[in-house]
């Protein structure tokens, strides 16, 4: 075979492996274990006349990830039961001053100062994305706990238990019962998230009755989060006139719960998702690949030519 025949034949399959290789990906996995009986905290969208209320517990990547499927964990009250749930939701927002307004530079006077105790660690002012179930990009099952029967949380934030300041903390609203609900949720539109510090904020309608996102392990041993990052507490706000929160947000065991010593919180929650191999290093293999392929067709043209001559 002459050579340049074979260095373009090797060329063209260089490309071609290059072009056609598969993106490899290592998985993606966080959750704050099994869920407890200590809080239970509102989350709702604004639909059917109620106002919005979000709840919000944080989680960490360390590479470009794919946000693929969710689950979290709360209970139906009211007497309300999963034939009760309308529209879900579920925001992602980063941490504050992230994608948020820190100098107050807009909105009524009202919010010209922050109507909250700190900033520092809440989420951002505004979501980064969200999937809902009216816009088709989120599917959900549920998974009714406990056997059906009724379970109990010992503390709770209930629609209308939110305040500014200087009326932050009100210890809660008291024990709360109802049905304990697993909503398993798959992203048919995945989130694409950058290495970073999240929040995720899940929001379910019920007709009837209230969705209370339950608490879930704190501390959380073995940590999911890289040293050097901390698992931050979970936060709460609402949006009802006049004195609705937004845009802060409230700690909802330091600021609403307080006490000597006061509680922090987790969320019951997991994601699962993929992080992608570097399209470079698959690149890079698929190249080293066909540099080897291409050196060993060079060789035997060479042979070949010498044997003819």
């Amino acid at each position: 075979m002459p050579s340049a025949i074979v260095k373009a034949s090797g060329a063209a399959v260089l490309l071609g492996l290059m072009t056609a290789a598969p993106t490899a990906a290592d998985p993606f996995f966080f959750s704050t274990g099994n869920v407890t009986n200590l809080i239970a905290t509102a989350a709702r969208p604004a639909i059917g006349g109620k106002f919005e209320i979000e709840s919000a517990d944080d989680f960490v990547t360390t590479g470009p990830t794919s946000i693929t499927s969710a689950t979290f964990t709360g209970l139906l009250t009211g007497g309300a039961t999963v034939a009760n749930v309308g529209e879900v939701v579920v925001e992602i927002y980063r941490v504050f001053p992230n994608d948020s307004d820190v100098g107050r530079t807009s909105g009524p006077p009202i919010f010209s100062t922050p109507q909250v105790p700190t900033r520092v660690n809440s989420p951002s002012d505004v979501a980064l994305d969200a999937r809902d179930t009216a816009a088709g990009d989120l599917t959900f099952s549920t998974r009714v706990l406990n056997n059906g029967n009724p379970f109990t949380a010992l503390n709770s934030v209930q629609p209308g238990g939110i305040h500014p300041l200087p009326g932050v903390t009100t210890g809660g609203d008291g024990q709360i019962t109802g049905q304990e609900v697993e909503f398993d949720v798959t992203f048919t539109t995945p989130f694409s998230l950058s290495p970073d510090h999240f929040f995720f904020v899940p929001q379910v309608q019920v007709t009837g009755g209230e969705f209370l996102w339950l608490s879930g392990t704190r501390p959380l041993i073995p940590s999911p989060f890289p040293p050097g990052v901390t698992d931050l507490q979970s936060w709460t706000r609402d949006e009802i006139s006049p004195n609705n929160l937004a845009p802060d947000w409230l700690r909802i065991g330091q600021d609403i719960v307080d006490g000597s010593p006061f509680p922090t919180f987790n969320a019951a929650f997991s994601l699962v998702g993929e992080v992608p191999e570097p399209a470079s290093l698959s690149m890079l293999g698929a190249a080293l690949a066909g540099m080897g392929l291409l050196g060993w067709w060079r060789r035997r043209g060479q042979s070949a030519a010498r044997t003819l001559t």
